[in-house]
């Protein structure tokens, strides 16, 4: 398929830089780095000007106040990264399409109500009063638990497992490997043994919500965990049980947030975050990469460190650290000074 630089632009809301070069032919798309004659790539990051005017790509996506020279036919657009991706839509290969129906390999209980469309891949096991939504697809060797609840037009990928009584909102998108409704990780120690404490709650995922590869979201021990609207969730995140997460959060892989948390509206949690339970996160927080947070955290906080504290204090104690060298010369210094000033000096009268 191809596109002239004007039809792209039309196709994104962007206008042209220069009136030149309007009819040139754009075949695909590509990193800024890789682009060749006849692609067109996209800028969004201060970081990466030195190889869009190095880059052999014939266009570019560039925000709507780009002023710099480059070689690349410069297309004006409010938000770069998000014209890119619809412009990958236009030159992608058609998307995998699911029949309607049921594998003859699938396995449904009794009283399963399946909506218009739904696809049920092969070796999947859908136990007993489970109810699923118009135009769901199930993926190969998926497992939906006892009256379990999904809603419409979901995707559920290869190997997703859904516990017994669990609730999905529409338009769900669960990646390969991850667990809804497995237990939480409840034990009381009595007699020097941990003895388990039942599980008896659910896990609630509201509309629009993204769970990446192989999470694990645990059942509540009562009541439910609850995932709210919008919210995505990388690969490799274990949320325990009790959890809420907000509306529209951002949890990046290998985040742990212990059981009883409650996360805000628009929260974010960068890779391997891990977060203490029974602890607040306000809305609109940032927790940066690699912190540990220890107690509940303000609305509109950056937070940054182990233990993680306001990241502008962080910086300061990090800025602190980096001079102990520098410090510490500087004492040995004062001593060896003062050692040759205490021996050179005449004994008292």
């Amino acid at each position: 398929m191809e596109f002239t630089v004007q039809e792209v632009a039309a196709l994104v809301g962007g206008r042209l830089a220069s009136d030149t070069g309007s009819t040139t032919k754009i075949r695909g798309v590509a990193a800024v780095a890789d682009a060749e004659s006849g692609e067109i790539t996209f800028f969004g990051n201060a970081k990466y000007l030195p190889q869009l005017k190095a880059s052999r790509a014939t266009a570019a996506l560039v925000p709507l106040d780009f002023a710099e020279a480059i070689p690349a036919l410069a297309i004006l657009v409010e938000n770069p990264s998000l014209a890119f991706a619809r412009l990958m839509e236009k030159f992608a290969p058609a998307s995998i399409r699911y029949s309607p129906g049921v594998h003859p390999t699938a396995v449904l209980g009794r009283n399963v109500v399946l909506g218009e469309n739904v696809s049920i891949q092969p070796f999947v096991v859908i136990e007993d009063g489970v109810e699923i939504g118009a135009n769901t697809i199930v993926g190969a060797h998926g497992y939906i638990g006892h009256e379990a609840h999904i809603g419409q037009n979901c995707h559920f990928a290869a190997r997703v497992t859904i516990g017994a009584r669990c609730e999905v909102g529409n338009r769900v998108i669960i990646h390969s490997g991850a667990v809804l409704g497995s237990d939480g990780f409840g034990f009381e120690p009595v007699g020097g043994k941990h003895i388990k404490i039942a599980q008896t709650g659910i896990v609630q995922v509201d509309d629009d919500v993204e769970i990446g590869a192989n999470t694990t979201i645990d059942r509540a021990r009562f009541g439910r965990t609850w995932i709210q609207q919008g919210t995505k969730i990388d690969n490799l995140v274990q949320i325990a049980h009790n959890v809420v997460v907000g509306k529209h959060c951002i949890l990046v892989s290998q985040t742990g947030v212990s059981g009883s948390t409650r996360l805000g509206n628009y929260v974010t949690l960068a890779g391997q975050v891990g977060i203490v339970g029974h602890v607040e996160i306000g809305d609109q927080v940032i927790v940066a990469a690699k912190s540990g947070v220890s107690k509940s955290v303000a609305p509109k906080e950056v937070f940054f460190g182990y233990p993680a504290t306001p990241i502008k204090e962080q910086k300061e104690q990090l800025a602190c650290i980096a001079r102990l060298p520098r410090l510490y010369a500087r004492v040995k210094k004062l001593e060896q000074v003062s050692d040759s000033q205490g021996k050179s000096s005449p004994p008292a009268s």
